[in-house]
């Protein structure tokens, strides 16, 4: 089952935060779009976090990956970090400036350059 997750042949694994919060929710959103869009395949988070033996194995092997994290708390790379999977491209989205409030509406600007600053650690 946790191979259906990853798409194989050097495609990134995206991993996001889903926290509750615009910046939690703003890397979610910008890890579904870059799958549809081709650029990588989002992955469940949650099944690392489980320790799940296929998924956490999955994560480790992954040629390329990019951890999404919300805010400066990042519980993503925590997961990670517990389940002592590498971590190899990480981005914080309060660090682009986005400012974490709890207001769900999304603006397709910070969507764009969230999906920006992840293609520019990739040079795609």
């Amino acid at each position: 089952m946790a191979e259906e997750c990853c798409v194989p042949g050097g495609n990134i694994m995206l991993l996001a935060c889903s926290g509750g919060s615009n910046v939690g929710q703003l890397a979610n959103q910008a890890a579904v779009e870059l799958t549809e869009e081709g650029f990588g395949k989002m992955y469940c988070l949650a099944g690392i976090g489980g320790h799940l033996g296929g998924f956490v194995q999955s994560a480790k092997d992954v040629p390329e990956m990019v951890v999404i994290d919300g805010c400066p708390t990042c519980c993503a790379k925590a997961i990670l970090e517990q389940a002592e999977v590498p971590i190899r491209c990480h981005l914080v989205l309060t660090d682009l400036g986005i400012e974490k409030t709890k207001n769900f509406k999304l603006e397709l600007g910070d969507i764009a350059l969230v999906k920006s600053a992840i293609r520019e650690r990739f040079k795609v």
